[in-house]
């Protein structure tokens, strides 16, 4: 857990210089993975509420990071586009994140980089069976 939170706390310092939040680049990031998606599917990949993605995408808009466009046919529901600042803005933050991961895991020897990832995904599937 000590781990987790220092590397959380240098990726927020990182993430800051660029003068955003970690949720607001994490929601910058996922529509660089898949534009046009709605506030609905937005939250589901993010991991959030409805609510907070509405929050979110609200000051992103009126940062001019991000815009809503009428979906055809949908009167209710908007799909989510990355303005050109936006998508600039994300992209630096996954070069910063890229590079977090070459100066730190990228020392690793290769072969202990593939036992790491056995071990993270076998953590992880026991951790999604607790869940059950």
């Amino acid at each position: 857990m000590r781990l987790h939170q220092r590397m959380l706390g240098q990726m927020t310092a990182r993430i800051r210089e660029l003068g955003l939040s970690i949720p607001q680049f994490d929601l910058l990031s996922t529509l660089t993975e898949r534009e046009g998606i709605s506030q609905s599917e937005l939250a589901e990949r993010l991991y959030v509420t409805k609510g907070n993605v509405s929050g979110l995408v609200d000051r992103l808009v009126q940062a001019g990071l991000v815009e809503r466009r009428a979906i055809a046919g949908d009167r209710r529901s908007y799909a989510m586009h990355l303005t050109a600042e936006g998508r600039r803005l994300a992209e630096a933050g996954i070069a910063a994140q890229r590079d977090y991961v070459a100066t730190t895991l990228g020392k690793l020897p290769g072969k202990d980089l593939a036992e790491l990832d056995r071990l993270v995904l076998t953590w992880r599937d026991l951790a999604r069976a607790s869940d059950a």
